[in-house]
């Protein structure tokens, strides 16, 4: 009852920047807490980023910390994910995440607590 669609993806050379969206429809009143993961090849599906939907509380992974930046837009449904300083390790499958059941601010790391996914968007990163 909720669907994800990822946007932004695309090429671009190492330094550069890229904006990733995630636009929410249908049952997006329950949405509680959004996440970003990525999937390199022959690599497990890693943990990125994550903002609770009220308040201003947000979890990022050491390894993307002081490059990439989440975000939110209420009102628009819609969660970014601005990657800066990128580096040729950065290129994967990235996925957002919806949590619609809890609201606790704890485990956003974690992907077994989100409810919904998306299908995903590549980005690739070019030495």
């Amino acid at each position: 009852q909720v669907q994800l669609v990822e946007s932004g993806g695309g090429l671009v050379q190492a330094g550069g920047s890229v904006r990733l969206s995630c636009a929410a429809s249908g049952r997006t009143f329950r949405t509680y807490v959004m996440g970003w993961f990525r999937q390199a090849p022959g690599k497990e599906r890693e943990f990125v980023a994550a903002i609770r939907w009220s308040g201003d509380l947000t979890y990022l992974a050491d390894s993307v910390k002081g490059r990439f930046t989440i975000s939110r837009d209420n009102s628009k449904n819609t969660v970014y994910l601005q990657m800066n300083s990128l580096k040729p390790e950065d290129t994967a499958v990235y996925y957002c995440a919806s949590d619609v059941r809890n609201n606790y601010q704890y485990y956003m790391w974690n992907e077994r607590r989100y409810d919904y996914w998306g299908q995903g968007t590549q980005v690739t990163v070019s030495s």
